[in-house]
């Protein structure tokens, strides 16, 4: 594996990135000195301009021959999601056909939501006038990416830039940065134009630069709220699209799908470790229905495999590192000192935490209100849809909520009064489709991720009128 490229020189140590499974040194990106924050940014204004200038059919070209490129070598673009990101292979295949998909909208976008025709002649006075907007694109585009979906994230916000014509500042996670290199060699060699795409590597001095950098016209970033937080004071007069976490609530309810509630639930609480930001953390469960639905959670929970990522058997890896899950055995701990019960698991084996269950957790628990981002899931029985819907929206953030119902009005109740940015009816709060909007309610929301919407967010309307008078 080696870096992309910088056209830099730096004397900065490279940053070494490691297996969080076994530790293994897998390689090292060069870290890119803050200090070249010009050189990049002259680098992205020429890439800038050539993208401005390629033809709509060409962006989509290029995007539909990353996509075949990324499907033909899927087999080692998912081995690298799962040495440097700790995804069990399966995920990491499925992760792959998504970015597949998300390159495939991209180029379809490309070529449509070119703008409309405004009706100038439905207003008094304007009768003499016709024109139409045009969505032109913003220019220098940061980018920052987590390592939670290494390849797809970053997909997610390539893609809908090189369709608007943009170019990107790339700053994909240090503990991950192989699966979004080999992502921009894959648009490389579709054709894309290398300037278009400018990738760096560093700490929070370096982001700070690509962020606060005049000429960058929108950040776009997915991660935590305290370095969201940081990017909205440092921006400066840009857009910002922000994607920072959640603590997804789901409800089953009495009349619910009993077997597919449990089996939804399971693989919505443990998938990718954890480490998913829709995950299911909080599944509420009404009062008649809750003791049969924590049996059988618990023994669908103990039936799971934590293990080597590598084995196609294996159904939770490890976490990103021990550190991160030393950190979620602390928080079990301090649950379980406030009250909380032990179901099952709280057992660590180095960055392996193994699913675990809890009941009872006081509300007022940190584990309650933050997002674990973990293995960790709590049960809690309700009464009323009322009081569940109280319980999932006493947050103040949200991502995505799932109700499992087989009363359609119970259903379509929930999804008006959830405050999410989706909800999910009889699936668990952790489905995503990526054409879909995808983002946050409450605090901290901050527009939306999914093809078209990203696009949108990232090109501008221009308006042509023509006076005939």
């Amino acid at each position: 594996m080696t870096a992309v490229k910088l056209h830099i020189t730096t004397n900065l140590a490279p940053i070494s990135v490691h297996s969080p499974y076994d530790g293994a040194l897998l390689g090292s990106v060069k870290a890119t000195d803050p200090a070249e924050i010009d050189r990049l940014l002259a680098t992205a204004r020429r890439g800038a301009e050539i993208s401005r200038n390629l033809p709509r059919h060409k962006r989509a070209s290029i995007l539909e021959g990353a996509a075949r490129v990324v499907e033909s070598r899927r087999d080692a673009f998912a081995e690298t999601i799962v040495r440097e990101a700790g995804k069990t292979i399966v995920q990491a295949r499925k992760e792959v056909l998504r970015c597949v998909n998300t390159l495939k909208l991209s180029a379809e976008e490309a070529k449509r939501n070119a703008g409309e025709i405004v009706p100038f002649d439905a207003y008094t006075g304007s009768e003499q006038r016709q024109g139409w907007f045009t969505r032109e694109p913003l220019g220098i585009i940061t980018a920052i990416t987590p390592y939670n979906d290494p390849l797809n994230l970053v997909a997610h916000k390539l893609g809908p830039a090189i369709a608007g014509g943009n170019s990107v500042l790339l700053k994909p996670s240090n503990l991950t940065p192989f699966s979004g290199i080999k992502l921009v060699e894959a648009l490389r060699e579709a054709g894309l134009p290398e300037e278009v795409i400018t990738v760096a590597h560093g700490d929070r001095e370096l982001v700070t630069a690509m962020i606060a950098a005049r000429e960058v016209r929108m950040v776009s970033f997915t991660g935590g709220f305290a370095t969201g937080e940081a990017i909205s004071r440092s921006a400066g007069l840009k857009k910002l699209a922000m994607e920072l976490g959640g603590n997804a609530p789901v409800i089953v309810m009495n009349d619910c799908n009993f077997d597919k509630a449990v089996e939804g639930c399971v693989s919505g609480s443990f998938w990718a470790a954890g480490q998913n930001c829709i995950g299911a953390q909080r599944i509420l469960v009404q009062s008649a229905l809750y003791e049969r639905f924590r049996d059988a959670f618990v023994a669908g929970t103990r039936k799971l495999k934590s293990g080597d990522p590598l084995h196609d058997d294996t159904d939770v890896g490890p976490m990103i590192s021990t550190q991160s899950a030393q950190r979620t055995e602390t928080a079990v701990n301090d649950a379980i000192a406030a009250g909380a019960k032990l179901l099952c698991g709280h057992r660590r084996d180095g960055s392996i935490y193994h699913p675990t269950v809890l009941e009872g957790t006081p509300r007022t628990c940190g584990l309650w209100h933050e997002e674990v981002f973990a293995p960790v899931v709590m049960l809690a029985p309700f009464e009323t849809l009322d009081q569940a819907i109280e319980m999932a929206n006493e947050l103040e953030y949200s991502l995505h909520a799932g109700i499992f119902t087989s009363d359609l009005n119970v259903a379509l109740e929930a999804a008006d009064r959830i405050e999410a940015g989706g909800v999910m009816i009889n699936d668990s709060s952790d489905y995503r489709f990526d054409a879909m909007p995808f983002g946050g309610f409450k605090y901290g929301s901050m527009g939306r991720e999914g093809v078209r919407f990203a696009y949108e967010d990232m090109t501008q309307p221009k308006v042509v009128c023509i006076n005939r008078g």
